[in-house]
């Protein structure tokens, strides 16, 4: 779905979530912002399979204001991809504050926050996750960023720190109130990491608070379109972001929407759609990073794009190995001759 901004002539309708001005979808499917991941080529085949808002990988604050030739390109946008938004982390208030007037410079729909990164290198510095353990700061750099920019500021965040401090519930209205547009919380502590089952269930008091009414979209362990019906109903967010379920799958918002509106299952795609987006996933990224950091950071991904193919041990070593880009799309091609018959 198109956004459509304040304004316009395009009916408004009370049903759609809206971040700031921006009208969104009646239930959103947000792209989550993932390191290494969740850069313009696989954003772009997101967008494709319908992702209503996607954020870029995270961007360091520092680097941006040391001009860093790689979180420069970080920012990098495409008109196609809007609503779309940059994410920054950092844990000094100062070049928070910088970094996001950088940031609204590059013309995204949102400035995004991260509070939720739980890597020991970036939490344990006090920036992602870690800023959990100072709320006072965290409300104080939040504000700082609310101040300086003129776009939506929204925000991305945990449980807690720690089982001892699940403080969501007080920290979301605390940001609400000074002027974050939308949140989007993980289920778990920064303790957990990515461990155990996401709880849902501090997710759903913070959209139950009578005095939140910025939208509340929950994130964790969404894995099937089953799960994100079932989460939706029993939690009551106001829409779902997506994470590692679409990592070599941007097909999963298709298939979540689909069943969302039908109660129908898709059937998972074959062989013919699994090559074209690995091939347009390849294709986008020698365009974007040049030859020799796309064939190399494309290896990653290939296992994810034909996860469950029988024999397929063989065929990712040779996709990992090749060098040359004529060489990959030949062996892409190869692989589309070959029936899509999951291992037992």
């Amino acid at each position: 779905m198109q956004f459509r901004r304040k304004g316009t002539n395009a009916t408004q309708s009370n049903d759609v979530v809206r971040i700031g001005d921006i009208d969104i979808a009646e239930f959103p499917f947000l792209l989550a912002p993932m390191e290494d991941v969740s850069d313009p080529p696989f954003r772009a085949l997101c967008k494709k399979y319908g992702a209503d808002v996607m954020y870029t990988e995270f961007i360091s604050s520092e680097g941006l204001i040391r001009d860093a030739a790689k979180s420069r390109a970080k920012l990098d946008i495409f008109e196609y991809e809007r609503p779309i938004g940059i994410q920054i982390f950092g844990s000094e208030i100062d070049s928070m504050r910088q970094a996001a007037a950088i940031t609204e410079e590059a013309q995204p729909d949102i400035i995004d926050i991260n509070y939720g990164c739980p890597v020991k290198k970036v939490a344990c510095r006090g920036a992602g996750a870690g800023i959990l353990q100072d709320i006072p700061k965290m409300v104080a750099m939040t504000k700082e960023i609310v101040d300086t920019c003129t776009l939506p500021v929204t925000v991305k965040t945990r449980l807690g720190w720690d089982d001892n401090s699940k403080y969501i519930v007080e920290v979301a209205e605390r940001l609400q109130d000074i002027g974050i547009q939308a949140i989007s919380i993980h289920g778990r502590t920064r303790a957990q990491m990515y461990k155990g089952e996401a709880d849902w269930s501090l997710i759903a008091e913070v959209k139950n608070n009578p005095r939140m009414h910025i939208p509340v979209f929950g994130n964790g362990d969404i894995d099937s379109p089953q799960k994100a019906v079932e989460y939706r109903n029993r939690y009551g967010v106001d829409g779902i972001m997506i994470g590692r379920a679409s990592i070599g799958a941007p097909w999963v918002f298709r298939e979540m929407k689909h069943y969302m509106a039908t109660g129908e299952l898709l059937p998972p795609p074959g062989m013919t759609e699994r090559v074209a987006a690995a091939r347009e996933h390849f294709e986008k990224g020698v365009e974007w990073k040049g030859e020799r950091l796309g064939v190399v950071e494309m290896r990653r991904h290939y296992a994810n794009y034909f996860k469950g193919l029988r024999d397929f041990k063989q065929h990712r070593l040779q996709l990992v190995t090749l060098d040359g880009v004529d060489d990959i799309r030949a062996k892409l091609d190869e692989l589309e001759t070959i029936p899509f018959e999951p291992a037992v």
